[in-house]
């Protein structure tokens, strides 16, 4: 619930985004009721919409969330084909498996297998690799041996995504309080209440530095490949350590999903990232686009991005307004760098998109 406040404020009304965007960072989890996600994206000006895990289905239980295999043809069916020109999508490939199995008993099998699917779905229209984090956290092989993002044996694929000229989003780590002990002195001590699975601070779990650590690592010794870094590079506490990955990594590209609160709590850092990196940041929310607050959701993002409002409440990162965490603030952003943000640089890290994509060009370019 959103605390009262009394603060005398305006805050201004952004029904849609200055420029068509694209939520290049979003899932539709094996539900192809998206009549009212193209509802939503009428009604705020999305004009495309990205299901990074086209091949997955999934359900809620228990605190957390199981994965299992999907057919991407049912996304093309269901999405595309429905609604020309409003979805594309990415694949999972080999890496659409529950957590609690092994990933693989035999690396050389599985990397071959994972390739032949990427081929096959990317000839079928996917448009990029999407990795979650299960692996690093959850993915074992037949051994029991944790998998890390930068295991050697795994290199092949990223190489075929760089030959395949499509990007990898890989998710890797979370927010720093994730990791910690969940006590009520941890300022995310609510979410992991209500999503307990989300704690990693059990010993058995790699720490965030290492997690990330192996992320750079990865990213610097694929250096054909393009890799989209979710979540502010899943470390928006720390944006002088993303700037500084970004200066020093051309191939990579972040989105800040699912972290308006991070950065919107450092407006006056946030906004001279934002600029400074305006040609590799990437609009993406990460939240439902089918359910009742979705359309408030978006405008906040929007809010965010193009206003200097004060003290308003970002949603949660189920997409509600149900709990409020802490305010944050809008960082202004010039029509040059919302452009880029909104539509331009997926459109760079993925030309192909151009394809499908029907764009008044004397509006928007």
């Amino acid at each position: 619930m959103e605390k009262k406040s009394y603060l005398k404020r305006e805050l201004t009304p952004v029904k849609k985004a200055a420029f068509p965007a694209i939520d290049a960072h979003n899932h539709l989890w094996g539900n192809w009721q998206v009549d009212k996600v193209v509802q939503t994206m009428d009604e705020t000006g999305i004009i495309c919409y990205c299901d990074l895990t086209s091949n997955v289905n999934i359900e809620f239980a228990g605190g957390g969330y199981r994965i299992t295999p999907g057919n991407i043809s049912d996304f093309f069916n269901n999405c595309v084909k429905k609604y020309p020109q409003r979805f594309y999508g990415f694949t999972m490939a080999g890496f659409a498996r529950p957590s609690n199995e092994s990933l693989f008993e035999n690396a050389n099998e599985f990397v071959d297998e994972c390739i032949q699917i990427l081929r096959e779905h990317v000839e079928a229209g996917a448009k990029g690799l999407k990795i979650l984090k299960e692996l690093g956290l959850h993915y074992r092989d037949s051994n029991g041996t944790l998998i890390n993002a930068d295991d050697p044996r795994l290199d092949p694929i990223w190489e075929e995504a760089a030959r395949l000229n499509i990007p990898v989003l890989i998710h890797q780590a979370d927010p720093s309080g994730f990791f910690e002990p969940m006590v009520p002195e941890n300022e995310h001590f609510d979410s992991l209440s209500k999503y307990p699975s989300w704690s990693f601070s059990d010993p058995k779990f790699p720490r965030k530095d290492e997690l990330i650590k192996r992320r750079d690592n990865l990213i610097k010794r694929h250096k054909n490949t393009i890799f989209i870094l979710p979540h502010v590079a899943n470390y928006a506490e720390n944006l002088r350590y993303v700037s500084n990955l970004l200066d020093e990594n051309p191939n990579i590209y972040i989105d800040f999903s699912a972290r308006l609160d991070e950065v919107g709590r450092q407006p006056y850092s946030a906004r001279e990232f934002f600029i400074k990196h305006q040609d590799r940041i990437i609009f993406g929310t990460d939240m439902p686009a089918n359910i009742e607050s979705s359309v408030d959701m978006y405008r906040c993002y929007f809010r965010f991005l193009e206003t200097f409002d004060e003290a308003f409440y970002p949603p949660d990162y189920d997409g509600t307004f149900n709990r409020a965490r802490w305010p944050i603030y809008g960082i202004g952003l010039p029509a040059e760098a919302l452009e880029k943000i909104y539509y331009k640089n997926i459109l760079k890290a993925i030309p192909s998109l151009e394809n499908i994509l029907t764009l008044n060009k004397s509006e928007v370019i």
